[in-house]
């Protein structure tokens, strides 16, 4: 895609017109104007206050940069590597902190990266194969031999997770494929519901969480989500203690 084109979409599907662009970049109506008829070329440096402006993410930011003839300006470093090993340790950390609630860290595409022991309590009973390192988030919560059986709410529950996989394709689909249509009432309160999951240790009602690394400069990190479950009620907090109490700790 060229670069007029890719920049007029993306600000388009921001709903921001021309002049709000140009306010947000620090240049004219008609210099944005201009570039998006492909009158203008601009530097890296007005590709880079467009992307910023335009609240991109940093894999977007270096697409943009690309179409319209610059190097990437973010680095995208495997999280095994060397460089990014004290990101590790935090990730570590901050997952050890949570306990004994249940967490995890996934990639964009949902994929997971790491995990504390109290996660056991979520995935009791789910095919080994939706289960560890590398598998899907999503798909394990919504496949049949995931959580899916024991979801209690799984209708209601399920579809704040397929809303948020729309730029995933073919997952997407698949995972549109196990939720159930939903008839919505007066009373319907959208997707804003805890998760009542039965477990080992009895029906555990979960609020969600999702925290991003917003300050990253790195498009690896940048990407990383960590997932956290809370208590919605004292006895589910009660539960989780004694889980984790008991846990033996082979996530």
């Amino acid at each position: 895609m060229d670069f007029p084109r890719a920049l007029r979409e993306r600000r388009t599907s921001r709903r921001l017109s021309q002049l709000d662009l140009a306010l947000r970049a620090g240049t004219t109506q008609r210099h944005v104007s201009f570039i998006e008829s492909g009158r203008s070329a601009p530097g890296r440096g007005m590709v880079v206050r467009l992307a910023e402006s335009l609240d991109l993410p940093l894999r977007e930011r270096n697409e943009l940069l690309l179409a319209a003839g610059y190097a990437p300006a973010y680095p995208e470093t495997p999280l095994d590597g060397p460089a990014l090993a004290p990101v590790r340790e935090a990730i570590d950390h901050l997952l050890a902190g949570h306990l004994p609630y249940p967490a995890l860290v996934v990639d964009r595409r949902g994929d997971v990266v790491a995990a504390n022991t109290a996660l056991e309590v979520i995935t009791e009973g789910a095919d080994p194969r939706l289960v560890g390192p590398g598998t899907n988030a999503y798909r394990l919560a919504l496949h049949p031999d995931g959580l899916a059986p024991r979801i209690l709410n799984f209708a209601a529950w399920a579809r704040h997770i397929v809303e948020r996989t729309l730029h995933l394709g073919a997952l997407h689909e698949e995972l549109s494929s196990y939720v159930p249509e939903v008839e919505v009432t007066e009373q319907h309160l959208g997707f804003a519901v805890p998760l009542e999951l039965s477990s080992s240790l009895g029906v555990l009602r979960l609020m969600t969480t999702v925290t991003s690394f917003a300050t990253a400069v790195d498009v690896t990190l940048a990407e990383l989500k960590l997932e956290a479950f809370l208590p919605a009620d004292a006895a589910t907090a009660r539960a989780l203690r004694r889980g984790a109490a008991q846990s033996p700790g082979n996530w």
